[in-house]
């Protein structure tokens, strides 16, 4: 639908397969016109973890992405100066939505295994307002109690809708232990990534802080 967004966040070190899978599900189910990748530029949510740098994460996410032009890459978050939180990147959309001219229609994509803890988000009920929440299901992740979920930030029931997706089982955590293992890691991720992640070294070798 004209001026529908989907918008699907993460560190992305790297993306995969699975990243993409459930944002084309989304996009068909939803009938969304874009699905906005956007990397992480400060994970709050992963404290005293490093990460690549978010020039390597961003080429990966624009190489990974090339051949849909239904998929969108955003800077908003690694251009933006300190902690990375949904909201803030989601007031950013509206605004810019609006400032061109129309209502923004702002769908969060997230895994149920992030929607579990979409309570402890920073402003949980200002993102109600902003978007829909797209859950989409994670391999051994627990499925969310709609009931409990409500009675923990209330309307958040009807502003969720559950999308139906490929359990990929695929992990960024396991995809790094591959590389540094020198085990293949074709078939996880795009090939425009594997040439990336050895053109530039990335995980070449065990970081026990990751």
């Amino acid at each position: 639908m004209p001026g529908a967004i989907g918008v699907l966040g993460g560190t992305f070190d790297p993306i995969h397969l699975g990243h993409l899978a459930i944002a084309e599900a989304a996009r068909e189910s939803l009938r969304l016109e874009r699905v906005l990748f956007v990397p992480t530029g400060v994970a709050v949510h992963k404290p005293g973890i490093r990460i690549s740098p978010a020039e390597d994460r961003v080429a990966m996410v624009a190489a990974a992405i090339a051949d849909n032009p239904a998929f969108v890459l955003s800077r908003a978050e690694v251009d933006r100066h300190g902690p990375s939180y949904a909201v803030d990147t989601l007031e950013g959309l509206a605004a810019d939505a609006r400032a061109a001219g129309h209502e923004p229609d702002l769908t969060f994509i997230l895994s149920a295994e992030a929607y579990a803890g979409f309570p402890d988000w920073q402003r949980p009920q200002r993102i109600l307002e902003l978007c829909r929440l797209a859950v989409v299901p994670r391999a051994g992740a627990t499925p969310v109690d709609p009931a409990e979920m409500e009675r923990r930030v209330p309307g958040a029931l009807a502003r969720t809708v559950l999308v139906d997706a490929p359990l990929l089982g695929i992990s960024a955590s396991a995809i790094r232990a591959r590389v540094s293992a020198g085990r293949s890691i074709r078939y996880l991720v795009p090939d425009a990534v594997i040439a990336y992640i050895g053109d530039h070294a990335l995980y070449a070798s065990p970081d026990p802080a990751r």
